[in-house]
């Protein structure tokens, strides 16, 4: 009987493919196997801790499965949301936090779910920081700030003796503010390349849909200004009575946008 025979490269070729693949296979355990879930937690928290979040999430989505049912599987995706979103998955890091509000609406961490949703979006590149790149402000969405804005006041009506409630309040302040004086800077760009109507719709949104913030004093003058380039005297002399009668120290009338080149938000 013929029997081949195998030369040594070909042997040699082989073992190494079996070494690879013995190498490969060993890859794929999983190291948690025979861990409890308080140990999965802890080198989880470990590793948040030391501010390797990419590897702390796949460790809280062990602890979902292998503590389900229990607080301490809630309490892992809470965690797993805030670390998704210390790793730049802000997208997957809302999912979370909105699968876990859907999963336990009755959770007594419904408040800081509310309050985690709030600051994911609250710095989620509102556009409010828009300005420090001179991006052109025509193309900022406010999407992710609006959103942020409904979470805290979800948070704030349901739960107003929350730990979380005084910090949402303050920046729910700081976004309305970002949104009147981001359409201020829509308007005045408006302004600035000569588009008066535009100018003059934009600083009217701020002053329909806000009320008592600093951007509004900007906004009357912008429409003042745009009103004399467009000839329309009547309201020019309606708008500066009221620019005047809300803000008679206003220092826009005196000096224009002398001074106001700088990013708002140094303003504050």
């Amino acid at each position: 009987m013929f029997r081949a025979k195998l030369s040594v490269p070909a042997w040699i070729a082989l073992s190494a493919a079996a070494v690879l693949a013995a190498g490969c296979s060993s890859t794929s355990v999983d190291k948690t196997a025979n861990w409890s879930p308080n140990r999965i937690y802890s080198e989880a928290k470990d590793e948040a801790g030391s501010g390797a979040y990419d590897k702390a999430v796949p460790l809280y989505e062990k602890l979902e499965g292998r503590a389900a049912g229990t607080p301490l599987a809630q309490q892992a995706q809470l965690e797993k949301a805030y670390a998704q979103y210390k790793s730049g998955e802000k997208a997957n890091a809302i999912a979370t936090v909105d699968r876990f509000m859907k999963l336990h609406p009755a959770s007594p961490a419904i408040d800081y779910a509310l309050y985690l949703k709030g600051v994911i979006n609250f710095n989620d590149d509102l556009g409010m920081f828009a300005f420090m790149t001179r991006q052109d402000l025509s193309e900022r969405d406010q999407k992710a700030a609006k959103e942020s804005f409904e979470s805290f006041k979800d948070l704030v009506t349901r739960f107003p003796e929350s730990r979380y409630t005084p910090d949402a309040r303050q920046r729910m302040n700081y976004i309305v503010n970002s949104l009147a004086q981001y359409e201020v800077h829509v308007a005045r760009y408006y302004y600035s390349r000569g588009a008066y109507l535009a100018a003059i719709n934009r600083a009217q949104v701020a002053l329909s849909d806000y009320r008592e913030v600093p951007a509004l004093e900007e906004a009357l003058y912008i429409m003042v200004k745009s009103y004399d380039a467009l000839g329309m005297k009547d309201l020019r002399d309606d708008t500066q009575r009221v620019l005047t009668t809300n803000y008679p120290k206003s220092t826009y009338l005196a000096n224009g946008f002398k001074g106001k080149d700088d990013p708002w938000w140094k303003l504050w």
